[in-house]
């Protein structure tokens, strides 16, 4: 019992000591010039690295209406050259029967994107589908908007 007690007290007493020397650490440390933390330099992405990862949002967005059956929206993400080869009914009533065959749940995955001016190449797969996997999907900046080139 008295060894137990005289632990107790002793552990008691050491806390008491730590509590109390730890305030006057500080008190007695000198001042330091320089900041405890370093701060990791920022980069501030190139405009190339922005517009590629717009354009992997904008092929993502592609290829989910695409598989949603959405035609008239997909349409709209075709460039201006694309749209000229494309009817729009066709184009919808294709879109219409990939959802059909293969269902809406098919976004694109491991998105990779590269740009060099106005051009943008999108290499992507297709959730579910490996067949539909894309190496290097042509894309070009219309005004300010990433339209799908490949036709």
């Amino acid at each position: 019992m008295r060894t137990t007690t005289a632990v107790l007290a002793t552990a008691a007493a050491l806390l008491a000591l730590t509590a109390c020397s730890s305030s006057d650490d500080s008190a007695n440390a000198p001042a330091s010039s320089s900041p405890a933390t370093v701060e990791e330099p920022t980069t501030t992405p190139t405009p190339a690295e922005v517009a590629a990862v717009d354009l992997e949002r904008v092929a993502d967005t592609y290829t989910s209406l695409y598989f949603a059956g959405v035609g008239e929206s997909a349409y709209a993400f075709l460039s201006k050259r694309c749209q000229a080869k494309a009817d729009p009914a066709v184009y919808a009533a294709t879109v219409e029967q990939a959802a059909k065959d293969y269902g809406p749940d098919h976004s694109a995955t491991d998105l990779h994107a590269t740009v060099s001016g106005s051009m943008g190449r999108v290499s992507y797969k297709v959730k579910g589908l490996p067949k539909f996997d894309q190496q290097g999907q042509p894309w070009t900046l219309e005004g300010s908007a990433w339209k799908y080139d490949a036709c």
